[in-house]
This record gives structure tokens, C-alpha cells and sequence, in this order.
């Protein structure tokens, strides 16, 4: 039997409809005559969905709560449905995670439907939690998903979806306005779908590419539009591209995307080694601007290996540029553009006019380009004086044949190519012909014009020359990698700054001016642009009407508009950088323009991390509503119940109540106004915890001062204190500190199970600090329940309702951080709970007071457990 299929349903987000459509299909199979069972499936308590379940063969789950693989393989079905690949199995299962469950079924000959979504596939966990703000909590390998014999998306529109969950057929009614304004905004969905749209495209093209090369396909089918640009690496490049990527944004019907714009240069065998121009250099960032990406490929035919990069990428049209060949170089054979029109079959071919058509070719860089000034003025210096000098040293008697006149000559002439490059070479070469002819051959008894004198000066000028271009060539190509090695440096440092995220838009700002010794860096904004979609090109002039406005800024004088500007790169439609010192040449307004670039994916990284913080915010504030509206509708309740009761009561006239009657109901009245009036505190202290509005009154306070005031209203037997009177004065606020330690004791009290051993609250000096410890003897915490203790509305264990709206904890160690002490749990000897507050020692005849507080006399505490 050989190895199963799996049909995976792919969707966009939660309740796009993939269990549906898996049963469906699976219902549509068993109809058919097909085996079919469900081996785990979660309908979420939907209507239609478990309809289709209950029409359907269901084997019963593991005891441990995941898949039975054994269960299913022995029932020898021809399909098995198991719903949510990424879910993870629980403990005490065979297997850890759901998919493995999945790929021993396949194994074992059973085909299975299965469902996931774009959210828990391994590759797209960070790009989710970008756009959502959510990291999902489980995810399946890509390699699992991508194996499938087929992958189905279900696809839905945002608006669709949230009409489905505004109808509740996806949350309970209850979390339908949390979801719908968190994590189901139509900006997320449309994301996410977009996601799930582009993964399963690159899947089906994965697919037509392993087709075609089964099937030994040549010709190209244009199911997706692909432009490839040919790049000579002369300077009519950037022409190309830039009509390259508008043909490629017209066939997409917007910006070109990278694998629809490609550009290739295509190089001979023996060129690997040659360092790029300057001019393809500056079109690679262009086409990385643009959106295309860059190839190169080593080829003996240049048209040859241009169509065979075509055809490989299925491309369907070709952009190339015009022959610079003259006119009389056609006898040499047809250009390239003609032979790639000629042999392209189904691919257009674009060929493009520029300004460098017909200009011919030169094969080096002008002469002297590469060399420094020095090595140029040396060379004069040779060209000029050498020959001189040395025709002097040969005119002496001592050189009487004047064998060595040419030679010698030649030699200066090859030394001179060598320092000063082409142009000195031949002054020299024609100078020593000159010396040599009119004033060593007529010295040394030989003709001034002969057959040996016209091959010197041939022979000086080709030596001279051919030195002179390697000298030149090995000089230039030296300065482009010190160059490039340069530009790499700086912004792969400025990159992955910008990728760690340890440096602010400030310190970029500061690394741009030195970097380019200009004397202020500027991000500016535009405010209020008069022609909009009209931004200009990198560095033009700011339309008519702009006003821009300085962000960020770093050095003086600051550039406040683009004409203050000396250099200007746009960065987006409304953001410019704007550098005042110097004007740059071009080959730094490439990498200024590559640093413009690292600013922006700064500002996308920081808008991004506000987002997500604004994310997290929402995210916490509707946990506290939710939970606020559970503590208010029960724990407010109760005593206003009793309250409106014990009122009626004595309002009452055909009731005859007794004075004791009376007194109890009072009582009760008292009690729950008491117990009303510290719950709404705690509430209030609660919020101006949040928003950092406590702030106290640091002077030194006694704690013997401080514990018996926090024992008020708790029964005189619950708590031993045990506080010396010599102990050091602590740093704090007397009202605040009285209210964290009466929450903390109170919560102790609640807690404790045998009032005859009662909670013990002792101080004790450690150091520059002192410790106050509340000891009972409870049922204690687990260390998982340590860290949420402290949150806002937790009654962990088996707190009983009513006791408070678990804001006591939460409260005390706000107040508590407040003051720069800490308040820590620690788990009892024996059994229970510690808590320890530790808080600052002042020394004696110290004042110590800081700070200011609105809150000068808090007293009285909610026991609202944190437990």
C-alpha cells in the first residue's frame, strides 16, 4: 500500500470556513461510496458545521485527548478527516503535535482532509504578529503544509467575515465587539488575505514549474506577466529599467512587484572577476528601488544566454536597449537586439531607443580616471624631465656607439605609463623619439631620420599605451572595490543597526552627516503638497506651493525646506532627507539614497512597534473592561443587594421589627457602605496605578507606626506582630504604605485556614534595607501563579465570589514600586505564603523627604484578593 494523500484547506483567518469545507467535501466523498471517518474535528458549537459532523463515521479521540492513530489505521478507512493541523497534541499523546499524528495516517496508506491557517504556518509567524499584533501560540513547519497533494484556499472577503462574526456565527456574542475591534479589523483581514493569496500563488507557480519540467515544456505560458531587462552596464541602463518597470506596472495594473521585474547582465566566462561599473552599480539600486531584482549569468553567447535566463524564469517579455554599435560595425554581423528578436519565439521583445544609440563604444574609461593626483603629477614629472636627463647621460663620451639609446628611453617611457597613466606615457614616448632623432643619432654618427628611429617611436608609443591601460584599468578597478568595499561597510553597519533596532532615528541622523562630512542632517515632512502623486525624482526641485516642515534633526545650520538643502534624497512621498555642507558626487548620492532607504525601513520598524504597543494596550485595557464588568456585576452587586434589602426593610410598615432587628439591618447597611466604599478605592488607585499618576511623598516613616494602623477592622486574634522599636525608619509614604501593607494583611487573613494560628506580620532590618514579612499558613501559590498574582482582577485558587474584585495585590505593589521598594511572594516553610516588602532604610537625623503626592492622607484598604 503506498502513502496516502493529504488535501489540506487553507484560510485566511479564524472562521474563514476550512472544517466546513472539509466536511463537506468529506460528506460528498462518503456519498460516493467512499470510507470516510473523522478522527478529530472542532465544530466550535457552529450550527451547520456540526450538522455535517453528525452525518459523518466519528472515531473516538485518544485518552489523552489527541488523535487515536491506532484506532483509525485498524478501522482501514479510505479518507480520514483531522481537523487543524497546527494544533499541539496534549501531554501523555504519542505524538507531540497534531501533524505528526497526520503523517503517520498518510503512512499508513489513509488519505486526510485537513485544514490550517495562514497564521500558523512556521515562516509567516512574525509577519502576522506585525500586522495583527498577536503572535500566534502554535504553528506547523511550512515543508508539512507544502507537501500536500493539493492545497485548497478558502478564500473570503474581510467584509464578509465580519459580517459572519458580527452575526456571532464565529465568537460568542460576548466577544464579538473585543474581536471585531482587535484582531478582526478590516485592515488585518485584507492583510492576511493577502497573505494566504500570495503563498498559495507561489505554490501553484511552484507546481506549473515542476510540470513543465516533467514534461519538457519549452514555450512560455503566460499565466503571470514576467519582464526581463538586459543590463550592458553602459550608462543607458537606468532608461531601460525605468521603462522596463513601467511596462511591468501596467501588466500588474500597479507598482511592479519583484518577481515580475528582472534584470540580468549577462557576462563571459572570463569576467567573473571584473569588479562592476560605476554605471551598473547605480542601476542596481535603482532596480532595487524600483521594486525588480538583479541577475547575473555567465554566458560565451550574450543572446544565447539572455533568452535562456527568459525562458527559465518564464518570462514573457524582454527589454533591451538599442546598439551603440556604429554604423560600419554591422559588417561585423547583426546586434544582439536583432538576433534576441529574431530567436525569442513567444516572448516580445521590447527594444528601447536612448541617448547612447549609435555612439559607439570605448572600451576603456577615460584616460587618467583612477589615478590619484600625486601619481598623475608624478608622471608629468617623469614624461617631461626623464627623457631629458637621460638623453643628457647618453651624449656624454662615455656612450659612444649608442646602442643603448633606444632601450633606455623605452624604458623611461614604459616607467612613466606605469606611475602617470596614458596621457604622460605618450608625451613621453613622443619626446624620447624626439631626443632621440634630432639630438643622440646625429651625436652618435646615425641619420636624424631612418628606418630604426620611425620603429622607436612606434614601438615607444604602443609600449607606453598598452601599460599605460593595464596601469590605468588595474588602478580603476582598485578604486571601485575600495569604493564598493567602503559603501558595503557603511551600510551593512547602518543596516543592521536598523535591523537590531538599537539605534534611534537620531543616532542615524548623526551617522549619515559623519559619514558624508556634511555639517547637519534633517528628515523633513511635507505638510501641505499642491500637486499631489507628483513627488519628482530623487532630488529635484519641491513643487510649487509645498511646505515641508524639519522632524528630526541633527548638527547646524539645519536645512528647514529642500531649497536650503545642498543634497536632497526623497525618501517617501512626504518625507525628504536633507543634508547641508557639500554637494556630493553621483557615486554618493547612490549610497546616500541607500542610507534614505535604511531611514525609512527605520521609521516603518518604529511606526510598526508603536502599533503593536497601541496593539498590546487595546489588548490589555479589554481584558481589564472584561474583567472590570465581571468583578462590578457581582462584587458591587452583592452589597448594594444587601444594602437596597436591609433599606426596604426598615422602610417597610407592616413589618414589626424589634430594636435589635433594627441594629442588624444598620449594621448591615454599615458594613456593605464600608465594603462599597473600599472596593471603589481600590478601583480608583487601580486606574491611577495604570496611568502613573500616584505620586508619593517620600520622607522617613516608622513601621511600628504603620502595621497596627493596617490592622484596623480585622479581628484582634488574626495577626501577631512582631515589628522592634529600635528598627530603622523607611523611605516612603505613610498613606500609601499603610494601604499596600493593610491589602497585603487583609489578603493573608482571608487566606489563612486556621484562625488559631494566626498571620504574622515581622520586620527586620537587611543592610541599607528593611523587610516587612506577612507570613500565613494557606493553601500557598504556585510559582506559575507567582508571576499573576499581581494583576489586575486574579482571585487564583478556589477564592469564594463575592470576596473582592482581585485589585487588593495589584494595588500594593503599585503603591510599593512607587516608593522604589518591591513587593515579592515567597512560599512559606511548611506550607503557605510570604510575602515581603522591602523598602529603603534611612539613617538616623536624615530628613530624606522627596518628591510630592495628592494623596496625603490614603487610609483603609479593600481586602480584594490577588489570589
Amino acid at each position: 500500500m503506498g502513502r496516502g494523500k493529504l488535501r489540506v484547506y487553507l484560510g485566511s483567518a479564524p472562521g474563514a470556513g476550512t472544517t466546513h469545507s472539509a466536511l463537506a467535501e468529506a460528506g460528498r466523498r462518503a456519498a460516493d461510496g467512499a470510507s470516510v471517518v473523522v478522527a478529530a474535528v472542532d465544530t466550535q458549537r457552529r450550527e451547520r458545521t456540526s450538522a455535517l459532523l453528525d452525518a459523518l463515521e466519528t472515531v473516538p479521540l485518544h485518552p489523552s485527548g489527541s488523535v487515536d492513530t491506532a484506532a483509525v489505521i485498524s478501522r482501514t478507512p479510505k479518507l480520514a478527516v483531522v481537523d487543524d493541523l497546527a494544533r499541539p497534541n496534549p501531554a501523555g499523546s504519542p505524538n507531540p503535535a497534531r501533524w505528526q499524528d497526520v503523517e503517520e495516517l498518510l503512512e499508513a496508506g489513509i488519505d486526510v482532509l485537513s485544514t490550517v491557517g495562514i497564521h500558523h504556518l512556521e515562516s509567516l509567524n512574525d509577519v502576522v504578529h506585525q500586522i495583527t499584533g498577536v503572535r500566534p501560540d502554535r504553528t506547523v513547519p511550512d515543508h508539512v503544509v507544502r507537501r500536500a497533494a493539493e492545497i485548497e484556499l478558502v478564500d473570503i472577503t474581510p467584509q464578509e467575515l465580519r459580517r459572519r462574526m458580527a452575526h456571532g456565527d464565529i465568537h460568542p456574542a460576548e466577544r464579538v465587539d473585543a474581536a471585531l475591534s482587535d484582531y478582526y479589523r478590516e485592515g488585518n483581514l485584507a492583510a492576511l488575505r493577502e497573505l494566504a493569496l500570495l503563498w498559495t500563488a507561489d505554490q501553484v507557480e511552484a507546481g506549473l514549474a515542476r510540470y513543465r519540467g516533467e514534461h519538457e515544456i519549452r514555450r512560455t505560458w503566460e499565466a503571470r506577466e514576467r519582464v526581463v531587462v538586459a543590463l550592458t552596464g553602459g550608462p543607458e541602463g537606468e532608461t531601460l529599467i525605468r521603462r522596463a518597470a513601467r511596462v511591468a506596472a501596467r501588466s500588474r495594473g500597479g507598482h511592479p512587484q519583484p518577481s515580475h521585474l528582472l534584470a540580468v547582465h549577462v557576462m563571459p566566462p572570463n569576467g567573473m572577476a571584473r569588479a562592476p561599473g560605476d554605471d551598473l552599480l547605480r542601476q542596481r539600486r535603482l532596480l532595487a528601488e524600483l521594486g525588480g531584482t538583479y541577475h547575473q549569468v555567465v554566458a560565451n553567447d550574450v543572446p544565447t544566454g539572455l533568452l535562456e535566463f527568459a525562458r527559465g524564469v518564464h518570462a514573457t517579455q524582454i527589454v533591451l536597449g538599442s546598439s551603440r554599435r556604429r554604423a560600419w560595425q554591422y559588417v561585423l554581423g547583426p546586434g544582439v537586439g536583432a538576433i534576441v528578436a529574431r530567436e525569442s519565439g513567444d516572448i516580445d521583445v521590447h527594444i528601447v531607443t536612448h541617448e547612447e544609440v549609435g555612439s559607439g563604444r570605448w572600451p576603456l574609461p577615460p584616460p587618467g580616471r583612477g589615478l590619484g593626483e600625486h601619481r598623475r603629477l608624478a608622471g608629468w614629472s617623469l614624461a617631461l624631465l626623464a627623457p631629458t636627463l637621460m638623453s643628457l647621460v647618453l651624449a656624454l663620451p662615455l656612450f659612444s656607439d649608442g646602442a643603448a639609446d633606444a632601450t633606455l628611453l623605452l624604458l623611461i617611457t614604459v616607467s612613466t605609463a606605469a606611475v602617470g597613466g596614458l596621457r604622460p606615457a605618450l608625451v613621453s614616448a613622443l619626446w624620447s623619439a624626439i631626443l632621440l632623432t634630432a639630438l643622440l643619432s646625429p651625436l652618435h654618427g646615425r641619420p636624424p631620420i631612418s628606418v630604426d628611429n620611425v620603429l622607436a617611436l612606434i614601438a615607444f608609443t604602443l609600449v607606453g599605451t598598452l601599460v599605460a591601460m593595464v596601469v590605468e584599468m588595474a588602478a580603476r578597478r582598485a578604486a571601485q572595490a575600495a569604493r564598493a568595499r567602503a559603501e558595503a561597510d557603511a551600510v551593512t553597519l547602518l543596516a543592521g543597526s536598523v535591523l537590531a533596532g538599537n539605534e534611534p532615528l537620531h543616532a542615524l541622523l548623526r551617522r549619515i552627516r559623519e559619514t558624508f562630512g556634511q555639517r547637519s542632517a534633517t528628515l523633513l515632512e511635507r505638510v501641505a503638497p499642491s500637486h499631489e502623486g507628483d513627488s519628482g525624482d530623487d532630488e529635484g526641485e519641491p513643487l510649487d506651493g509645498e511646505r515641508w516642515r524639519p522632524v528630526h534633526g541633527v548638527g547646524s545650520p539645519a536645512a528647514d525646506s529642500p531649497e536650503e538643502a545642498d543634497v536632497l534624497v526623497s525618501i517617501s512621498d512626504t518625507l525628504a532627507l536633507a543634508l547641508r555642507g557639500r554637494v556630493l558626487p553621483a557615486a554618493d548620492r547612490g549610497v546616500l539614497r541607500a542610507f534614505a532607504a535604511h531611514i525609512g525601513i527605520a521609521l516603518e520598524h518604529q511606526r510598526l512597534e508603536w502599533d503593536a504597543a497601541e496593539a498590546r494596550r487595546q489588548a490589555a485595557g479589554n481584558r481589564i473592561r472584561t474583567a472590570l464588568l465581571a468583578a462590578v456585576s457581582h462584587d458591587l452587586r452583592t452589597p448594594l443587594t444587601s444594602i437596597k434589602a436591609s433599606l426596604s426593610s426598615l422602610r417597610a410598615t407592616d413589618l414589626a421589627l424589634t430594636e435589635e432587628d433594627r441594629e442588624e439591618l444598620l449594621e448591615t447597611v454599615e458594613e456593605s457602605t464600608d465594603r462599597l466604599n473600599r472596593l471603589i478605592d481600590n478601583l480608583l488607585d487601580m486606574s491611577r496605578v495604570h496611568t502613573d499618576s500616584v505620586r508619593p511623598k517620600l520622607c522617613p516613616v516608622g513601621l511600628e507606626e504603620v502595621v497596627p494602623i493596617t490592622l484596623l477592622g480585622l479581628p484582634g486574634d488574626a495577626v501577631t506582630v512582631d515589628v522592634p522599636d529600635g528598627l530603622p525608619r523607611v523611605l516612603a509614604d505613610a498613606g500609601l504604605l499603610e494601604r499596600a501593607v493593610a491589602n497585603v494583611v487583609a489578603n493573608a487573613v482571608r487566606y489563612n485556614p486556621d484562625p488559631r494560628v494566626p498571620v504574622l506580620v515581622a520586620a527586620s532590618a537587611h543592610g541599607d534595607n528593611v523587610q516587612l514579612r506577612v507570613v500565613d499558613r494557606g493553601p500557598g501559590v504556585s510559582d506559575e501563579g507567582k508571576q499573576r498574582m499581581f494583576e489586575a482582577f486574579q482571585r487564583l485558587g478556589d477564592a469564594p465570589q463575592g470576596t473582592g474584585v482581585g485589585l487588593g495585590l495589584a494595588v500594593a505593589r503599585g503603591f510599593v514600586e512607587a516608593m522604589h521598594g518591591t513587593l515579592a511572594p515567597e512560599d512559606t516553610p511548611g506550607g503557605g505564603l510570604t510575602m515581603v516588602f522591602t523598602l529603603r532604610a534611612v539613617e538616623p537625623g536624615v530628613d530624606g523627604s522627596v518628591g510630592g503626592t495628592d494623596d496625603e492622607n490614603v487610609r483603609g484598604a479593600d481586602a480584594g484578593p490577588g489570589r
